[in-house]
């Protein structure tokens, strides 16, 4: 199985985001990183490595999904810090959370499957 990340400049709206996937995949594992350490709107590249960590547990990789601008940055920044294997998702927040969580509870899901899900939300209509 492969862990997901769900990183917002906004706690709150992390956490909304892991509930709407975990709701559609139970069995995944996803772990909001928003906000800041002090509860601020922003990202923390420390609380994004430990989200890292946390998702990692039990899973052979985790996939990084991040709302805009600097969340990007510095989730590719704890990416890298990563003792464990990660890749980032370049796909939109809600969408792409839900893809990969629902092909993260495959038997055959990979750290490369899973980003490509994610990433797949991208050409997803909404009409």
């Amino acid at each position: 199985m492969i862990g997901l990340v769900v990183v917002s400049h906004s706690a709150r709206l992390a956490e909304g985001v892991v509930d709407v996937a975990g709701e559609m995949a139970g069995d995944a594992t996803v772990v909001a990183a928003g906000g800041t350490e002090d509860g601020r709107l922003g990202t923390s590249v420390d609380l994004i490595a430990a989200a890292i960590e946390e998702a990692s547990e039990g899973t052979e990789g985790v996939v990084v999904l991040a709302d805009l601008g600097s969340a990007v940055m510095n989730a590719e920044m704890a990416i890298e810090l990563a003792e464990v294997e990660a890749a980032f998702a370049d796909a939109p927040l809600v969408e792409g959370a839900v893809n990969a969580a629902v092909s993260a509870t495959g038997p055959k899901a990979t750290l490369d499957s899973i980003r490509e899900s994610a990433e797949e939300a991208r050409g997803l209509s909404k009409t």
